[in-house]
Parts: structure tokens; C-alpha cells; sequence
């Protein structure tokens, strides 16, 4: 299967591949990208290197993708977006992304989040996009709440990092949710 390329009016959303190392890496260095991020900070180019490899190791594999937002005209890689924990069996996934700091509150992430979830229904037949977040994020919490998530409830000591354990946020929205939002938009 080729990788899916989807556009929006701004966004061009792409494969990851590793000429986007150095950018990516420079991304996921950053201590307010990865905050609540679910891991720590990269400390190393390799290490976005080899989850550059695995991203490709599991899209081949269909059990997720992860593409890269770029702005329409402008190959730089701004932030990443991806299905995570994908089962096309019984019709689920997880979404997860980042941005770099310069492109924050700019509505970006609303449209490219806009655009994977339109291909995780519409293109995949999904039933069911979940989003774990931390209850400090204010910002990803809203937008899931903007694009017609429901927050489900709270899983204690659930997520891992700068070596202590935090609860997390379990958001879901379902495709006939979806579909009356589109319906409305």
C-alpha cells in the first residue's frame, strides 16, 4: 500500500522519511514539544532516526501511520501527526501529534487533525478514534473537545515520563458522530 498523502488548505501531510531527521529531531528535542508528550525528550539525531524506521516498520504492517505536517509550498517539516495502535480488524485507533512552538494557536493542528480523522472514517471505515492526553493540556484537550471528542474518563498513573507516573485523559469520538458533524459543517 502507498503511503496516503492528504492536503488541506494550508497542510500538505506526508510520509516521514529520514531526510526529515534533522528536523524531527530538532522537534522532539524540544522540552516544551515533548512536555506532555507521553516520553521524555530526544537526546540524540539517531533516536529520531530509528522512530523515523519504525514508523514505516508499522505503516508496512498496518497497525499505524504517522504523517509529516508541512505548510502548502514548503517542504519543512512542522510537527507530525499519526494513527497509533491501528486494528483495521475491529475498526479502532488512537491519534497523537505534535507541533513546534512557532505554529501553536494558529489553527494548524485543527486542520490536520481534521484531515486524518476524515481519512480514518471515510477512508479506513473506522468506527472508533480514541486520544490520550494529559489532564494538564489545556491545549490538545480543547481542540479534542472542538473536533467532537468525548472525554471518557481518567486512567490513573497511566502515562510514564520525567521519571514519575501521571494520569491521563481518555477522549473518543465515533464515526456516527463524525458523520453528523460533516453533516452540520
Amino acid at each position: 500500500m502507498e503511503f496516503p498523502i492528504l492536503e488541506t488548505q494550508r497542510l500538505m501531510l506526508t510520509e516521514i522519511t529520514e531526510r526529515d531527521a534533522d528536523r524531527y529531531y530538532a522537534l522532539l528535542k524540544r522540552e516544551d514539544v515533548t512536555y506532555y508528550y507521553g516520553m521524555d525528550k530526544l537526546l540524540e539525531k539517531e533516536e529520531a532516526i530509528e522512530m523515523i524506521r519504525a514508523f514505516r516498520v508499522v505503516f508496512e504492517v498496518m497497525r499505524g501511520m504517522r504523517w509529516g505536517i508541512r505548510l502548502r509550498g514548503n517542504e519543512e517539516l512542522i510537527g507530525t501527526i499519526g494513527l497509533n495502535q491501528l486494528f483495521l480488524h475491529s475498526k479502532k485507533t488512537e491519534v497523537g501529534y505534535e507541533l513546534h512552538p512557532d505554529y501553536w494557536r494558529q489553527g494548524f493542528m485543527e486542520e490536520a487533525l481534521g484531515a486524518v480523522l476524515a481519512y480514518a472514517f471515510e477512508g479506513l471505515g473506522l468506527y472508533r478514534v480514541g486520544a490520550t492526553t494529559y489532564p494538564e493540556n489545556t491545549g490538545s484537550n480543547r481542540l479534542l473537545t472542538k473536533m467532537g471528542f468525548t472525554q471518557e474518563g481518567r486512567l490513573r498513573g497511566y502515562l510514564y515520563q520525567r521519571g514519575e507516573s501521571h494520569d491521563a485523559l481518555i477522549f473518543s469520538l465515533l464515526a456516527p458522530e463524525w458523520q453528523q458533524q460533516q453533516v452540520g459543517n
